[in-house]
This record gives structure tokens, C-alpha cells and sequence, in this order.
């Protein structure tokens, strides 16, 4: 389950905060993203999402200022979430569906309680691929021993 993978400790943002605070907490954080949120304090719930990238295409590459764009018009709308319970590959697939490398985990009351990204889900992925492999192997070794 996408909850047990996810990264709790998100970087979340107001509305109103503008682009240039925002990348200054991303480098004060050092992470790419911060979630958009209606209240970071109450009830963190996704409105949105920005990236270091969509600074760099949406704000430098066209030379307006940071300072007086807000997250409400640059995150990405509606926001794309994963339910903590939902499966790997299932998020995965949502990912790839909307062309996106990390996205928001939220609980059964549509509250942030977590991010995760694409790196994170194929790890995971490829732990329980390696889990089975040595299973099987095992498995296979035993059956060898057992026809001696």
C-alpha cells in the first residue's frame, strides 16, 4: 500500500504564497515540490501541486516575476492523489495516466498525510520483485535437496 512507502514529512504552501517564497522554501528544504494547501495548520487538504520544474517553465522561461505569481495559478489542477490504501501499481498507473513523478497520499478524509514519488513506488516494486526471486529460489533448492 501506497501508505506504508510514502514520505509523511511534505512541504506545503497557501494559495496565496507566492512563487519566489516558495522556491525559497523548496531550497531551504531541499526537496522539488511543495503541496498546495488550504490551510497547512488545520486541514491540509491538496488543492494543488508545484514543482522546481514548473518554476523554471512557467515562471523563468517566460521572465515574469516570481514574486508576484501565487500557487492558486501556477499548481497543477485538479490535483492528482493517491489514497493511502490504494495499491502500487494502481498509483503507478495513475501516474503515468497524467504524466507526473510524484504526487499527494491522502487519508479516508481527503487529508494530506503524505507524498509519493515514482522513484519511491519502483523501489518498492522492485523490493517485493526481489523478495519473490529469493522465495523462489529457496523454494527451488529445497526441491533439489528433497530429490537426492
Amino acid at each position: 500500500m501506497i501508505g506504508e512507502i510514502c514520505t509523511t514529512e511534505v512541504v506545503c504552501c497557501r494559495p496565496e504564497t507566492s512563487a519566489l517564497d516558495a522556491a525559497k522554501l523548496m531550497r531551504e528544504k531541499h526537496v522539488g515540490d511543495v503541496v498546495v494547501v488550504s490551510d497547512p495548520e488545520e486541514d491540509r487538504i491538496p488543492i494543488g501541486i508545484v514543482t522546481d520544474r514548473d518554476l523554471t517553465i512557467e515562471i523563468l522561461a517566460c521572465d515574469r516575476d516570481p514574486s508576484k505569481v501565487r500557487l492558486s495559478t501556477l499548481a497543477r489542477k485538479p490535483v492528482v492523489i493517491a489514497r493511502e490504501s490504494e495499491d502500487l501499481r494502481a498509483v503507478l498507473g495513475r501516474m503515468r495516466l497524467h504524466g507526473v513523478r510524484r504526487i499527494p497520499v491522502v487519508d479516508e478524509h481527503e487529508k494530506l498525510v503524505g507524498i509519493v514519488t515514482c522513484d519511491d513506488v519502483l523501489q518498492a516494486l522492485l523490493s517485493d520483485m526481489q523478495m519473490l526471486i529469493q522465495s523462489e529460489t529457496k523454494a527451488h533448492r529445497r526441491e533439489q535437496l528433497a530429490r537426492r
